[in-house]
């Protein structure tokens, strides 16, 4: 089979710090390729290295792909490969889209650039991609801003401005991350088909091995830099041969989710809680979007709420109506009284894209102490430092990380450091968005036995919302599925994810064994 792709002695290196080591690696033209490891294993750094875009990294060895030496090219020669040669779906849609441009239009400038096609062939086709990828109302949400679509819908124009320009090589880093069960496999059987019928080569970058079982031909494990296994996709899974590749083949189940109290107080309180927008219906004319129908729900002290639900079935929002970040209609009450602005020390979110949501100027320090300048006046320098220090310990990072700026952390460490910075004021309720989505299972379990432990030492209650079966099942109490902003289940977690009665809940939970 023709190789597209050969890697040979490749070594990546920040000024300060050696990232990849010796890399050697053949992909067989129109084969799937996945590469698996931890957070900063490399995996990113190598995607960026075969299409030259990070320029801070200095890159030794060979990179050949279609017979030519990346490596050689001058930035003229590669910017016209990039996008109709080799395409790249981005970890976080929201940092790589435009937030001034719809994502037609993004999609539409790929086509007529790498394409040729005119503005009203190159805005038909975009609404096709769209309509592939799974969008629903594909016509209207080309004319949506980023900043208007849910994180998985985000992924998913991600997807189909990657495929726009038809390239022989697509590198996807994590492009299901933001999605739920259901679309993750449904991106996965997407990306395969079109993979087959254009005779593309794809490289799959992930933290779950188990994700890539049935989609892969060949996998590569990486760890630390280097390549630590490699083989066919049938005997790695079949026979691992490394402990990390055994590691991450295993899946930890245990529920962290410690009876409650019969006597535990109720500490939020929503009744009728809804959400609605208004958005254009032409010339000077708007109309009312419900995203949330009302809904009633409690949380108890120290108690924990996992919230599911395909993208864009009104998650998100829910959190954000807690946190009053956005207008709702309804009540929300924190300890019987009207939960108001003034109550925000008490109730803290993570986040789901842990980048967009950081100041890029501000080093870590800067970030994580900032809700204790406000909190916390009276507090001394040395007394923020140490608190900072704390939290950052917790999530598994030493102090040194102070110093450094978000840009500088893989996706996975970005995502400790907003759990830190939601962590650093005590409170009461944690909101987290998709707290583990960048996270390999390591992490993924330390950050589950963090939670766990934080909630028994501090009673703290939690609003988890998650497409990780696996994190709801192990911290949470009660559960709420979501379906186009429906509450259509509720109710203990056990009994929910052991006897699903609504089918959509039965369709989320398909293939889960607690």
């Amino acid at each position: 089979m023709e190789t597209i792709l050969e890697i040979q002695g490749l070594n990546a290196a920040f000024p300060d710090k050696q990232v990849l080591h010796d890399i050697n690696l053949k992909v067989a033209a129109g084969s799937r390729l996945a590469v698996v490891g931890e957070s900063g294993s490399g995996k990113t750094v190598l995607a960026q290295a075969i299409m030259r875009l990070n320029p801070a990294v200095r890159l030794q060895g060979r990179l050949k792909f279609a017979g030519e030496d990346l490596l050689n090219l001058s930035e003229k020669a590669l910017q016209k490969r990039r996008g109709r040669e080799i395409g790249m779906v981005f970890q976080e849609p929201m940092t790589a889209l435009n937030p001034v441009m719809t994502v037609g239009k993004q999609i539409a400038e790929v086509l007529t650039l790498h394409l040729g096609l005119n503005a009203k062939q190159a805005w038909f086709r975009a609404v096709e991609l769209l309509e592939e990828t799974g969008i629903r109302d594909a016509a209207e949400k080309a004319k949506a801003y980023p900043f208007q679509l849910s994180g998985g819908q985000r992924q998913r124009a991600m997807i189909a401005m990657a495929v726009a320009g038809e390239p022989k090589l697509l590198i996807a880093d994590e492009p299901t991350t933001a999605l739920d069960a259901v679309v993750q496999t449904q991106i996965l059987d997407l990306l395969a088909r079109l993979q087959q019928q254009r005779n593309m080569t794809l490289i799959y970058i992930t933290h779950d091995l188990n994700l890539v079982r049935r989609f892969a031909d060949s996998v590569v494990v990486m760890q630390q830099g280097r390549i630590v296994e490699q083989g066919s996709a049938q005997s790695l899974f079949a026979d691992p041969q490394h402990e990390y590749t055994r590691i991450l083949l295993g899946s930890d189940q245990t529920r962290h989710a410690a009876p409650l109290p019969d006597n535990a107080p109720i500490l939020l309180e929503a009744r009728q809680l809804a959400v609605a927008v208004k958005e254009s219906a032409g010339w000077w004319k708007k109309r009312s979007k419900t995203l949330l129908e009302p809904l009633d729900f409690t949380l108890k002290s120290g108690e924990t709420l996992g919230i599911i639900g395909e993208s864009g079935s009104g998650k998100t929002t829910l959190a954000k109506a807690v946190l009053r970040l956005i207008p709702f209609a309804g009540r929300l009450k924190m300890h019987g009284q009207d939960l108001s602005r003034q109550s925000r020390r008490a109730v803290q979110i993570v986040f789901q894209d842990p980048f967009g949501a950081f100041n890029p100027r501000m080093n870590i320090f800067e970030t994580v102490s900032e809700a204790l300048r406000i909190h916390e006046p009276s507090w001394t320098a040395a007394q923020k430092r140490q608190r900072v220090a704390e939290v950052l310990q917790q999530v598994g990072l030493d102090e040194e990380a102070m110093q450094r700026f978000p840009h500088e952390f893989s996706g996975g460490q970005r995502q400790r450091i907003a759990i830190a910075r939601a962590l650093a004021v005590r409170p009461e309720i944690l909101v987290l968005d998709e707290p583990t989505s960048a996270l390999d299972k390591q992490w993924q379990q330390q950050i589950i036995d963090l939670l766990a432990e934080l909630q028994q030492q501090y009673r703290l209650s939690m609003m988890i919302v998650s497409h990780d079966l696996n994190v709801i099942h192990a911290l949470s109490h009660r559960v709420m599925v979501l379906k186009e902003g429906r509450v259509v289940e509720a109710g203990d977690c056990r009994n929910v994810f052991a006897n699903p009665h609504a089918p959509y809940t039965q369709k989320l939970l398909s293939g889960f064994t607690p």
